[in-house]
């Protein structure tokens, strides 16, 4: 088979008939037709539409070497540089039609997925292995979805909670028979749970005390006994013009209830062992290649807000101030700082140990940090810039209504007339005050984890000694 377009997506999502929870009901419709997902479906049915069209055709796909059809570009596991470049450069053709706003576009997960494939023989057991690279060829020829979980339910974040096997919170492995693995409990936090053919699950840090948490594998969606229970949706179904970004991009996250749910032995990936749970993700190439398509996002969102932003100087005519100005470069530099950091990984990308192209970890590790410190700043940027014309933005309807004109006159800015101003506005508030940018900002912060984490990782992993022995030996001149 080759790569899907849009129609077969939203028609394979619905005849899952998945099980799905939203504000204390059950969705028993079409999945893509229900008002919390019918915004984001769409556009990620768009995406899938993408690769059908001419103009990104050779971006987004690439030719199977089973069957020489075309799949996804997020699927091909690079193995030079060019190949490292053509991935990055779909990310951003995807990234630039959900203007950065989809943290779990399909080449996220087609990533994480293509990454294990290319180390499978870490995961120890040769069945094991072998069900992670037939895992992975099934999910490229059929360009399937997938959502994930990584996260464990936070009853107590202390250091040394221990939960009772008899009545644990988490999921975690309660038997084993000729059928596969029984998993009961929850996880956390599926973005786009229900509406992905998949669920990938991967192990958490509690394996390091119980190996019955130390597992990983994948189901589809509408497996029995598996339950997303979703948050309240922030699409509140109007219009593109009242909420631009929510009622297209909004991905509802979930909790996922498993409910003695058995996982059949030919998708366990990981079973019990606790030593390569803890080296999957060390002694394999997910963090770098991660980041690298994080980072490719996360510039055409950077791009997005460096824009909105502009509009907003422009329409009200601030650019003559240097506060403001300096503002605007605040963004810019950390755009250019990002896209410099990308560049330089793809430079000085190499072969890993299991043959794969990696780009280099250092600076990604560097981008990693940075962006969830910046983001929100953008955020504050966005609304010092706005200030009032954040809040004085009356609706499509009003402008519709008998006062349109009077709206149309009295809102006016500098370079356009009342309802398009309002229209840039709401983009803006949309993005910087609503229910769907402040999850956006949580979500960028903690991304990868807590950042103070990630500044320790980057700590402990970055080789500074060269620099220590050189001030050394500058210490010991004698001339």
């Amino acid at each position: 088979m080759s790569c899907i377009n849009g129609k077969t997506y939203l028609d394979r999502i619905n005849r899952l008939h998945n099980n799905v929870w939203i504000n204390g009901a059950k969705i028993t419709g079409n999945l893509s037709e229900h008002p919390a997902f019918k915004g984001v479906m769409k556009s990620q049915a768009m995406l899938y539409d993408m690769q059908y069209e001419k103009a990104f055709q050779d971006i987004l796909t690439f030719k199977s070497s089973s069957t020489g059809d075309n799949v996804g570009t997020s699927y091909l596991e690079p193995k030079t540089k060019e190949d490292l470049a053509k991935r990055r450069k779909s990310f951003q053709v995807w990234a630039h039609q959900n203007v950065g706003m989809m943290g779990r576009s399909p080449d996220y997960m087609n990533t994480v997925v293509m990454t294990f494939a290319a180390c499978a023989k870490l995961f120890g057991d040769k069945q094991y292995t072998e069900n992670m690279r037939n895992f992975y060829t099934h999910c490229r020829e059929n360009d399937l979805s997938l959502t994930h979980t990584f996260i464990q339910p936070q009853v107590n974040r202390s250091a040394l909670y221990f939960e009772n096997a008899s009545d644990a919170i988490a999921a975690r492995v309660i038997e084993e028979n000729k059928d596969g693995l029984v998993i009961h409990g929850a996880r956390l936090l599926a973005t786009q749970g229900g509406m992905t053919d998949e669920l990938l699950v991967f192990p958490t840090g509690a394996f390091h005390f119980d190996a019955a948490y130390a597992y990983a594998f994948s189901i589809p969606s509408n497996t029995p006994g598996l339950k997303f229970v979703c948050r309240e949706s922030f699409d509140n179904g109007k219009s593109h013009y009242d909420h631009p970004l929510s009622s297209r991009f909004e991905e509802v996250d979930s909790v996922v209830l498993f409910d003695h749910v058995t996982i059949p032995w030919d998708r366990v990936f990981l079973n019990g062992n606790t030593d390569i749970a803890s080296r999957l993700y060390t002694d394999s190439s997910f963090m770098p290649l991660q980041v690298h398509q994080v980072t490719s996002r996360n510039i055409i969102k950077t791009e997005f807000i460096l824009g909105i932003l502009q509009s907003l100087v422009d329409a009200i005519k601030v650019g003559e101030y240097q506060h403001i100005q300096e503002k605007i470069t605040e963004v810019i530099v950390t755009l250019e700082t990002l896209k410099a950091l990308l560049t330089a990984s793809e430079v000085h990308a190499s072969i890993d140990q299991w043959g794969t192209m990696v780009p280099d970890r250092k600076p990604l590790m560097a981008a990693m940090n940075l962006f969830p410190r910046t983001y929100p700043r953008f955020i504050e940027i966005m609304q010092l810039i706005g200030a009032s014309g954040l809040v004085s933005i009356p609706t499509e309807m009003d402008f519709q209504s008998e006062i349109g004109d009077e709206l149309r006159h009295y809102l006016q800015s500098a370079d356009r007339d009342g309802y398009e101003k309002v229209k840039l506005f709401r983009l803006a508030w949309d993005l910087s005050m609503s229910s769907f940018a402040g999850r956006q900002i949580l979500y960028e912060r903690f991304f990868f984890g807590d950042p103070v984490r990630l500044a320790s990782g980057l700590y402990r992993d970055y080789d500074r000694s060269e620099y220590v022995k050189w001030v050394e030996e500058f210490l010991n001149r004698q001339k």
